[in-house]
């Protein structure tokens, strides 16, 4: 079998079977790619006053308690806490995927939203689905279609090389002078 029809029938066959987790892996890549852009990915980034957090971590779980959409109760319903002094903005994840927005400074409730950006992470590696799956379908899935690119550039440019190199054979020829001239 030439290489050429080999090729085509891998890379046809290879997109048969990566079709789904290759549609969930380019879906939540573009929503990934725009998580700071939408909002429905992920919360934006508000502001608070001063460069220097002045809250103490009771302060904080006081804080998140207040919010009732977050259910933070105590220590265990925080899945963590990212400070950004340059923003007075300290980012505190629930458990139940809430995201609380505090000013560093004063302790104000900046924002509380639901936070999507982590589940849609999780569907992308394949660990939503199950650990076994981001390991054995989705990686391989990965491997296949790094192949499938590299099948594929190869079915693009064969062609091309192909004419280019008989273009340049036929003009190395020598032509045949016409026997009527002579």
């Amino acid at each position: 079998m030439k290489l050429q029809v080999l090729g085509r029938r891998l890379h046809y066959w290879l997109a048969i079977g990566v079709a789904l987790p290759a549609l969930a892996i380019f879906s939540t890549g573009i929503l990934l790619q725009l998580k700071k852009q939408v909002a429905w990915v992920q919360p934006p980034e508000q502001r608070g006053t001063g460069t220097a957090p002045a809250l103490t971590m009771d302060q904080v779980l006081a804080a998140c308690r207040g919010v009732p959409e977050a259910g933070v109760r105590d220590w265990n319903d925080i899945q963590r806490v990212d400070v950004r002094p340059g923003r007075g903005l300290i980012k505190v994840w629930a458990r139940n995927s809430w995201e609380v927005q505090l000013d560093a400074q004063t302790g104000a409730v900046l924002q509380a939203a639901y936070r999507r950006s982590d589940l849609i992470e999780s569907i992308h590696d394949g660990s939503w689905f199950h650990p076994v799956a981001k390991l054995w379908l989705f990686l391989p899935a990965g491997v296949v279609l790094l192949l499938m690119w590299a099948s594929g550039l190869y079915l693009f440019w064969l062609p091309i090389w192909v004419k280019r190199r008989r273009r340049l054979t036929a003009a190395r020829r020598p032509r045949m002078s016409d026997p009527a001239e002579s």
